[in-house]
């Protein structure tokens, strides 16, 4: 199932946070959507998931325009926000019963799902503990576990390691893209990390709210005559490439 963006444009008052977004995702990879803090990422993934209305242009799911609320839409996305979201008083398995119950799934059809989910996460044998007790890297498998659960077509990462070390970073990225080549599933992937995208990766480069860029890694490269895509990503932004912290 495709996502195409159409001409997206969104203001906060007098500030522009995107400005005639246009993209589609390539459908069983791993889209990788670069650019620094303030580019306008989290103000495209509210619009993406229907945290805010659309302003102007539209959303495509498989064909279809999105617009209000939708089942469909709600069905075939994943989610796995910057900000965690899960409730650290409750075990594993609790919090992936809670979301379960507002997709429509039985507790035993969470439990069904869940269980191969964590396994494949590494968390087979953690699913009585409590949230709490997790560091920050099993959380975050446990939030792309939970947004799996209902089995999208589609999901949307945004800036899913920020706070990670590198191991905790490269360990995620290792798991979102094998469920891409074994699931066929669709990832939109928001970061600001250039050692996250592969050579071969389609690559969304927003700066400003603008779109610089709409192509593979390796091409950008080339386009930019320059032999990293941090490299292409200065040229583009005139801003430093960002690396991670650990």
């Amino acid at each position: 199932m495709g996502l195409d963006v159409h001409h997206i444009s969104f203001r906060y008052g007098a500030r522009t946070a995107l400005d005639d977004v246009s993209f589609s995702l390539a459908e069983g990879r791993l889209n990788a959507l670069l650019g620094p803090n303030g580019a306008g990422k989290s103000t495209l993934y509210a619009l993406l998931t229907q945290l805010f209305r659309l302003q102007s242009g539209e959303i495509r799911l498989d064909g279809h325009s999105i617009r209000g609320p939708s089942r469909v839409l709600k069905q075939q996305l994943g989610v796995v926000f910057q900000q965690s979201t899960l409730d650290l008083d409750l075990s594993v398995m609790q919090n992936l019963e809670y979301h379960g119950a507002l997709h429509g799934l039985s507790r035993r059809q969470v439990r069904q799902e869940a269980g191969s989910l964590l396994e494949r996460l590494g968390l087979g044998d953690r699913h009585r503990d409590s949230i709490r007790s997790l560091n920050g890297g099993h959380r975050r498998r446990v939030e792309i576990a939970r947004a799996l659960l209902h089995r999208p077509s589609i999901l949307l990462l945004d800036e899913a390691t920020v706070g990670l070390d590198t191991a905790a970073r490269q360990a995620i990225n290792r798991h979102v893209r094998e469920l891409c080549r074994e699931q066929s599933l669709t990832v939109l992937w928001a970061t600001h990390l250039i050692e996250e995208i592969a050579p071969d990766d389609p690559v969304l480069v927003l700066h400003q709210g603008r779109l610089q860029a709409d192509t593979t890694a390796e091409r950008l490269c080339r386009q930019q005559q320059v032999p990293t895509l941090g490299a292409a990503f200065e040229q583009l932004t005139g801003l430093r490439a960002p690396t991670p912290c650990s």
